[in-house]
């Protein structure tokens, strides 16, 4: 197998105030995967995610993107490889419109004129939102604005795009549309959330990270019908929602 895209090995962080939320991580995730970062409230997933792109600095371990530490000297470079998108889109949508949103992260980078508009309408196009360009982000529904948000990111061209409870708040149409343009990106995607049935639609692996440590890294399918496992770290599937019933295997 091919070199993993995110290797993450041995990393651990404690903060300031001395909490340890990090115990010897090992993460590793290959071009093209989709991953769903699976856990209890507290268990470090936020901690992680913060280290792919250098927000954190380790305590002890590595994260590399691609071969390239996640280091002082290779931020800007590891920040346009590595997207996150945050839970809240209002905390990614911030100018006047759509078109200056998408826009600021590859300008920021030096992209200009014709390559710009490019960038902006091919990342609007791929969350299907192309139409709204020149809306004000306030005007847009919650659902409209996360997909901006995504766009924001994949106008950088990132090799890992990483969500961060992307199905949060949307309602069932918007959880739909969203999970829809997922499946159709070609990026490697880690996803951070509590969402059980939208992690076993839409990320065939799954990585269970309890009290700051790696507990199970495997089948999505197989993590949620581990009825023990799920248990011992406070996972519950929603009332009705049965694994075993409806299928075993993301598109």
């Amino acid at each position: 197998m091919s070199a993993p895209v995110l290797d993450v090995h041995g990393l651990a962080y404690a903060y300031p105030d001395g909490h340890q939320a990090l115990f010897g991580v090992d993460l590793h995730v290959h071009a093209g995967e989709r991953v769903a970062l699976l856990g209890p409230n507290g268990a470090g997933k936020t901690t992680l995610v913060l280290h792919l792109n250098g927000i954190l600095t380790p305590g002890a371990g590595s994260v590399s993107v691609s071969g390239l530490p996640v280091a002082k000297q290779h931020l800007a470079e590891i920040r346009r490889r590595v997207g996150i998108v945050f839970q809240d889109p209002d905390d990614q949508l911030f100018l006047g419109t759509v078109r200056q949103d998408v826009a600021f992260g590859p300008a920021n980078a030096g992209v200009r004129g014709a390559e710009l508009d490019r960038r902006v309408m091919e990342a609007l196009d791929q969350v299907g939102m192309a139409d709204f360009v020149d809306r004000p982000p306030h005007h847009l529904s919650f659902g409209q604005r996360r997909r901006v948000a995504v766009a924001t990111v994949l106008a950088t061209r990132p090799e890992i795009l990483v969500l961060d409870e992307p199905s949060s708040n949307l309602d069932p149409a918007s959880r739909r549309e969203l999970a829809d343009i997922l499946r159709g990106l070609d990026v490697t995607v880690l996803m951070v959330t509590h969402d059980l049935p939208y992690a076993l639609e839409l990320c065939p692996r799954s990585v269970l990270l309890s009290d700051g440590v790696v507990v199970a890294d495997a089948p999505t399918y197989d993590v949620l019908t581990d009825d023990a496992l799920m248990r011992a770290h406070r996972l519950e599937l929603p009332f009705g929602f049965d694994p075993r019933i409806i299928g075993n295997l993301p598109a």
